[in-house]
């Protein structure tokens, strides 16, 4: 698929976004790829984790501004006509999504990279907002999905004072799981993803939606949400599994049913 290249390691669906020469800067055909790519990859039931990353010395370096008149005069319809399906297939895909960031992870290449579940980054990544630099605002669902990761404050300073921040920093504030060198990123970013696969999928996803659900919740009404989803989820054959592999005292055995 153009833009985007698919591979498979088990169950783990390698998705990367192919478009080196301009650190895969977003066009609407590059995020077209990637929502479609999301789709038929997690439409194999057999594939239960995901990993994005990117080609080459990036990972997003944010949009293609050469690209921006594909998207038309009014250019919110254009963004969610042609960006927000890869974000939401990201967000609400049916697989946790690992993100392995190899260098530079710009503007809206930020967003993208907080789509996903996971962070991983390679030493030489970075991440910088860029957005005020040229007199714009944050967007792509960073103004949303930054302050939840990492606070207000932090949110803040990274999006008014566009200064860079190092895959180290980004570790210490908890932007990102776990910074390695850069030749064993995808080795890390895939043991994690198997970690993930081997593990009951409805379930983890549930938890995601769980907390996505709780910023906009009371107390008391996710806490009745939890016991709601958890009547659900304990019916599944992962759910039998685990309770007969406590019993039995041995490791359980998901199938992510």
């Amino acid at each position: 698929m153009a833009g985007v290249k698919q591979a498979r390691d088990g169950a783990v669906g390698i998705l990367t976004l192919d478009e080196p020469a301009s650190l895969n800067a977003m066009t609407p055909d590059l995020l077209g790829a990637l929502a479609a790519a999301v789709l038929e990859m997690t439409g194999d039931e057999s594939v239960r984790a995901l990993v994005l990353t990117g080609a080459g010395r990036g990972f997003c370096s944010g949009q293609n501004l050469k690209a921006s008149e594909a998207l038309g005069e009014d250019i919110a319809a254009g963004v969610m006509r042609f960006y927000w399906p890869a974000f939401r297939a990201l967000r609400e895909c049916r697989v946790p999504v690992v993100v392995a960031v190899n260098g530079v992870a710009a503007g809206g290449g930020f967003s993208l990279a907080m789509a996903g579940d996971i962070i991983v980054a390679a030493r030489s990544a970075s991440f910088i907002q860029v957005f005020s630099r040229i007199a714009l605002v944050p967007d792509l669902g960073s103004t949303w999905l930054l302050p939840r990761l990492i606070g207000r404050q932090r949110a803040l300073e990274l999006m008014l004072l566009n200064e860079p921040l190092t895959a180290e920093r980004a570790q210490e504030i908890g932007l990102v799981r776990q910074v390695v060198d850069d030749a064993k990123l995808m080795e890390e970013a895939m043991t994690l993803a198997r970690r993930l696969a081997e593990g009951p999928t409805r379930a983890l996803v549930a938890t995601r939606t769980l907390i996505e659900e709780s910023e906009h919740a009371t107390y008391e009404a996710q806490f009745r949400r939890e016991i709601e989803l958890q009547a659900t989820i304990r019916r599944s054959a992962d759910a039998v599994e685990g309770r007969n592999a406590f019993v039995e005292k041995r490791k359980a055995k998901f199938t992510g049913k």
